[in-house]
């Protein structure tokens, strides 16, 4: 599902909203997300899952092709979601 389907898909099922309040929530909500995991928190959504942002260490690394030249990558900050159980039961269910 892309967000444009879901944006669809959800304008259709709350009548009260048109498309462009639609869109207008799904846009906020994900910019919510992004801000908080951004500066540094865990945002849980019980029964759904979490988005937690996690330190990936940087690494060293031979380039393919060349004899001796490598490469160095710094450690950076980068978003994990870890789906909560109730999802995950739901998935495997196919519901």
């Amino acid at each position: 599902m892309t967000k444009k389907e879901l944006i669809n898909t959800l304008s259709n099922e709350f009548l009260f909203l048109n498309k462009s309040q639609t869109t207008s929530v799904v846009e906020n909500v994900f910019e919510v997300i992004k801000q908080a995991v951004a500066s540094g928190e865990t945002v849980d959504i019980f029964g759904f899952g979490k988005f937690v942002p996690t330190l990936q260490k940087g690494k060293t690394g031979k380039i393919p092709g060349t004899e001796n030249k490598t490469y160095t990558t710094q450690d950076k900050m980068t978003p994990k979601f870890k789906s909560a159980k109730a999802f995950k039961d739901a998935v495997s269910k196919g519901k």
